[in-house]
């Protein structure tokens, strides 16, 4: 089964969506930081089992759209769905094939776009 990789620096942000998608059925690790993500992806074991990234776009260090600019190096077709509530970040990743969920994110949106990413993917 395809792995779903969380990234956000809010732990009850990280835990509620980790919960959500755990329920729908994924596997999902999750990571604080988009260095200890892009630290993670260094290891073939978890590339070839990562299926979408979901990421936060507001972190302390490297942003989510550093972060996105970084993995585009290595991966460039992983999925990746950024979470906001800043509408003006969408023209950060306009280049980047990414997804896009604005805050406050409803949990059945998250699964749907998980779901459809995966779909993509595979």
């Amino acid at each position: 089964m395809a792995q779903v990789l969380i990234i956000d620096d809010d732990p009850a942000q990280l835990q509620v969506r980790e919960a959500v998608l755990r329920e729908a059925g994924f596997s999902v690790c999750t990571t604080s930081t988009a260095e200890a993500a892009l630290e993670l992806l260094r290891d073939p074991a978890v590339t070839e089992t990562l299926g979408v990234i979901v990421t936060d776009h507001v972190m302390p260090g490297a942003s989510g759209s550093v972060f996105v600019k970084e993995l585009r190096r290595a991966s460039p077709h992983v999925p990746v769905i950024v979470v906001s509530g800043l509408a003006e970040a969408e023209e950060e990743y306009s280049a980047l094939n990414v997804s896009f969920l604005h805050k406050p994110c409803q949990p059945e949106e998250l699964i749907r776009q998980v779901r459809e990413a995966l779909k993509k993917e595979s």
